[in-house]
Formats: structure tokens, C-alpha cells, sequence
């Protein structure tokens, strides 16, 4: 992911905090419970939880249910309003937001606050050690600010502290037109126990390829250790020979004191036509506690939609909880199915399935049964609900796409044209870190 290199170095001043506690308890909800959380839009997904306790979707903590944010939503987003995100369907998460990581040290600027200092003709760059928070998506390029320098810089001090740091930008230029811009910072501290490393990038070639991107990673004394990358890249589809966006982003974490950390990987995919993918994988660990989860979704542009979720949690005491859906529509036709789960520490197994079948003429056939022995298999007069198109498209990544879409390659010489053997994006990796190893129940 750096364009050339991985090794950086800036003071911290942290304190640990403790990472939250996972679920402990899985609470099994009736069908009643399912149909009226289904109706409200969690289509699936009963169990939300607090730190201790799983609860209802209405029966919300302070601040709201723990729900997956919806698939396109992207911190400080404009282009997403209100109306639209009210009737997502959300998705319990099988762990509160918190880090173990440390906040901000109080002594340090804000994110916008740092950009400026970062420049040949002023001081070293400010501390760079807030690290990754959980289940936030994808940031926008307004949440990065990255701001490339048009020279060459290459700078390095030591401060009052004797921590020392680091300032270097760059490019690189390849066959094809390939031009990669970069800025690096980073610094530490005296004794090496504390660092904190940032690289920005863009690239660009002649096929029209574009690409920004961050990569960042830090430590601290108490051990904790944290690294995280995003990126926005624009290229032409070899198969539809469309205009494509891709979002990403990747963020991890590790505590230094106890057996805890987490890992998630979040991607989106646009094309003009309107086709669009999105997902995310999470993983997370906190001694013998461990929680899994993945969701996707995909519109193919002419009104056809498939959507997934599947998790599962391990509490401390060997208890097993799971939840799974799929629903797939198109043009008012479809069906919804799931299964929710959970295994006793003594291998006692409890499960319940249920599925849909809408017909597009207000009909709706219910089904589903347990391994307690309850079932059901009704139809009813229903009126069918899905989502045909994302709620974010192709025009809102446009819109908020404006740096990426500023890149300016090289000036290619007359009479010279770009090769357009163009590759395809590598499918996200299901592989966790190391340090987090989930097992299905």
C-alpha cells in the first residue's frame, strides 16, 4: 500500500483505555418479537445488544440501538440525507463501539489544525497518534484532508522532549504514464516506545487509472498498536469498459496489556449504469470472548438486489450465538430467509429458520420452524418493501469524489497511447489478522 515505504516515526502522550466488554448473554426473541423488528426494518437481525445485555432494536441504549450503519454511509457524508437513511434497515452488531485504544492526547491539534504545520516552511508536523475507531465505514476525503505538496521536501528534527520526527514528499513515475505523488510524516519517542507513522498518495497513469489513499500506524508505551488504510480509486471496467469507483478501507487495532483486538475491512463499488457493491468484514477478540461478522449488498442497475448478513459471537464462557439472512428481489418478487442460533457451553444446540416468499401481488407466504418444536406456515396480506437502488449511487460518489477525480496525470507525448490491459480489483480477503482467530458455531 505505501508507495515505497513502510518505516515512519512523533511524540505520544497516551493512556490506555480498556476495551468494552463483549456480549455475554444471547436472548432468544419470538416470532412475534422477529416479525415486528422485521417490520420496522431489521429484516432479520433481532439481536442488538449493550455492553452486558442484547436488546430488541426498540428497546435502544442511550444514543440509539447498535445497528450496522447503511452499507453507503460514510462519515461526514452530506450528500446522504436524513429521509433516505431513516429507512435503511439496520443490523445488530455484536459489540459496542469502543476501543481499548487511547483518545487523542490532550496535547495534540486537531485533524484540521495539522495540515498547515505540515509544510518545508514551518515546524515539525503534530503528533499523529489517534488511532482507528470502530465501525465507522469508510471516511470521506474531506475526513483526510490530504493535501500533497508540490515539491520535494525532506525534513527532520528533533524536539525539546529529544522525540524525533520526520517530513519527506516526493513522486515516482513508471511505464504507462504512471506518476505517484506522496507525502510521508511520522516521528517517536525518545526511548522508541511510542511512534506514530502517515503516508498520502496520488497516483495516476494514461488509461485514465486514479487513485488516493492513506496509510497510517502508531504505538504506545502501554503496548497498544493500531494501523489503518483507505483508499478512492477511479478506472475503467474491462469487462463493460465503464467508468468505475471503488472505496475501501481497512483498520485494526491490538491492545498491549491484554489478549483483545479487533480487525474490519469495508469496500464499495460503483459504476455509471448504476451497479453497485458493498460490504464489510469484522473481526474482534477480547480474551476468550470473540464476535464475527460480514454483510453485503448488490444492485445490478436494473432493479435487481441481493442482500446478506451473517455473525456470530463467543462469550467467555463457551456459549455460541449466531444470526444469518439473505432477502433477493426484483421487481417486486422475492424472498427472505435466515436462521438465528445459539449452542450451550455443554453443546446443547437451539436454532430457529424462517423465510418468505413475496409474490408482487400483496400475497406473502410465511414459513419457518425451531428445534423446540414450534413452526408456522401462514400467508397473509402483505405489502412487500425492499430497496431496488442503494440509497448512495454513482451520482453522490461522483459528487464527493472531487479530489480524486482532480488527479491530473502526466502530458502524454503525440503519437504515444496507453496500454489498456486493465485488471481487475482483487476480491476482499476473508482472512482476519493474525492475532484474531473466529470460529463458526
Amino acid at each position: 500500500m505505501d508507495p515505497s515505504s513502510k518505516n515512519f516515526a512523533a511524540p505520544l502522550s497516551l493512556k490506555i483505555r480498556r476495551l468494552g466488554a463483549f456480549p455475554l448473554v444471547p436472548r432468544r426473541l419470538d416470532v412475534g418479537q422477529r416479525r415486528r423488528c422485521e417490520r420496522n426494518g431489521s429484516r432479520g437481525a433481532w439481536c442488538c445488544c449493550s455492553e452486558t445485555n442484547f436488546r430488541k432494536p426498540a428497546a435502544a441504549a442511550v444514543g440509539g440501538p447498535l445497528r450496522r450503519k447503511s452499507a453507503g454511509t460514510t462519515v461526514g457524508n452530506d450528500a446522504v440525507d436524513d429521509s433516505k437513511k431513516r429507512v435503511r434497515a439496520g443490523r445488530g452488531r455484536a459489540m459496542p463501539v469502543q476501543s481499548f485504544v487511547s483518545p487523542r492526547s490532550h496535547n495534540v491539534s486537531k485533524r484540521e489544525e495539522f495540515y498547515p504545520r505540515c509544510s518545508p516552511k514551518n515546524s515539525a508536523p503534530q503528533s499523529r497518534d489517534t488511532p482507528p475507531k470502530r465501525d465507522t465505514g469508510i471516511a470521506s476525503e474531506k475526513d483526510w484532508g490530504i493535501n500533497l505538496l508540490n515539491e520535494k521536501v525532506n525534513e527532520s528534527g528533533i524536539n525539546e522532549d529529544r522525540s524525533t520526527w520526520y517530513h519527506k514528499s516526493g513522486g515516482d513515475l513508471g511505464e504507462n504514464g504512471y506518476r505517484c505523488r506522496w507525502t510521508r510524516m511520522g516521528g517517536q519517542c525518545c526511548d522508541g516506545s511510542s511512534e506514530w507513522k502517515e503516508t498520502w498518495w496520488e497516483k495516476s497513469d494514461w488509461t485514465g487509472y486514479k487513485e488516493l489513499g492513506v496509510e497510517k500506524s502508531g504505538k504506545n508505551a502501554e503496548g497498544d498498536s493500531w494501523w489503518e488504510t483507505w483508499q478512492e480509486v477511479l478506472h475503467q471496467d474491462e469487462w463493460s469498459n465503464l467508468a468505475r469507483i471503488e472505496r475501501s478501507a481497512q483498520k485494526q487495532a491490538k491492545s498491549g496489556t491484554e489478549d483483545a483486538g479487533w480487525f474490519e475491512k469495508w469496500w464499495e463499488k460503483y459504476d455509471a449504469k448504476g451497479w453497485t457493491e458493498k460490504g464489510a468484514h469484522k473481526y474482534g477478540r477480547l480474551n476468550a470472548q470473540s464476535w464475527w461478522e460480514k454483510w453485503g449488498e448488490h444492485y445490478d442497475g436494473r432493479g435487481s438486489v441481493l442482500k446478506w448478513t451473517d455473525k456470530w459471537a463467543e462469550t467467555e464462557l463457551g456459549t455460541k450465538w449466531g444470526d444469518k439472512w439473505e432477502e433477493k428481489f426484483f421487481a417486486g418478487i422475492g424472498s427472505r430467509q435466515g436462521e438465528t442460533w445459539h449452542v450451550s457451553p455443554m453443546g446443547e444446540r437451539w436454532s430457529r429458520t424462517w423465510g418468505e416468499e413475496h409474490f408482487g401481488n400483496g400475497k406473502v407466504h410465511k414459513y419457518g420452524k425451531s428445534t423446540t418444536g414450534d413452526s408456522w406456515d401462514i400467508d397473509v396480506d402483505e405489502e412487500t418493501y425492499y430497496e431496488a437502488e442503494p440509497h448512495y449511487g454513482w451520482a453522490d460518489v461522483v459528487g464527493n469524489s472531487k479530489q480524486l477525480l482532480s488527479i491530473q496525470p502526466q502530458e502524454r507525448p503525440p503519437g504515444v497511447y496507453p496500454n489498456l490491459d486493465f485488471g481487475s480489483s482483487p476480491p476482499p480477503s476473508d482472512d482476519p489478522p493474525d492475532f484474531l482467530s473466529p470460529s463458526s458455531g
